[in-house]
């Protein structure tokens, strides 16, 4: 396992400045960690809390952005749906975004080969419309997102050995 360090006056830096603040400190010190990259190799370098917050931060970034359709097609749908995610999270007790990721899945399962596809950028923004069974999953985690980063902080918080070691 990599040693995930994060100096003490940083955390609280970040930890005065908000939640959002708080979780991208351990986001940014795991990614450090690991030379900036997620992949099959560096994955292994990293406990499963530490994949899990990693597997949000970029399931957060992508749907904020542009929804579950770009989070498929820049090719995270294997990592939140292919893997232990939506269980891991509903252990942290976040049961909204479990449901979410669950009731989701099937239209994955359905629809990633051809949303995987290299295309266009035009090809990508038909996607869109191609797949409107992705806008009310989209519009829950937009809505949801502030309290899933909440309750993410707080289970950090809660289980900071998991996630770094905090230096003085």
């Amino acid at each position: 396992m990599k040693e995930v360090k994060i100096k003490d006056s940083a955390l609280q830096q970040a930890a005065a400045k908000g939640m959002d603040e708080f979780v991208q400190v351990f986001v940014d010190a795991i990614y450090e960690a690991i030379g900036g990259e997620l992949n099959a190799d560096t994955m292994t370098q990293l406990n499963a809390d530490q994949l899990t917050l990693l597997g949000y931060h970029a399931l957060r970034e992508e749907v904020m952005d542009g929804g579950f359709v770009q989070l498929i097609h820049n090719g995270w749908g294997e990592f939140i749906y292919l893997n232990p995610f939506a269980k891991a999270v509903r252990a942290w007790g976040l049961q909204d975004l479990y449901r979410l990721i669950s009731k989701s899945h099937i239209y994955f399962a359905r629809h990633h080969e051809d949303i995987e596809k290299d295309c266009s950028d035009e090809e990508f923004m038909a996607l869109f419309e191609k797949y409107p069974e992705f806008d009310d999953f989209d519009d829950a985690f937009v809505e949801g997102e502030e309290r899933y980063t909440e309750q993410i902080a707080h289970y950090i918080d809660e289980h900071i050995d998991s996630f770094a070691t905090i230096e003085k």
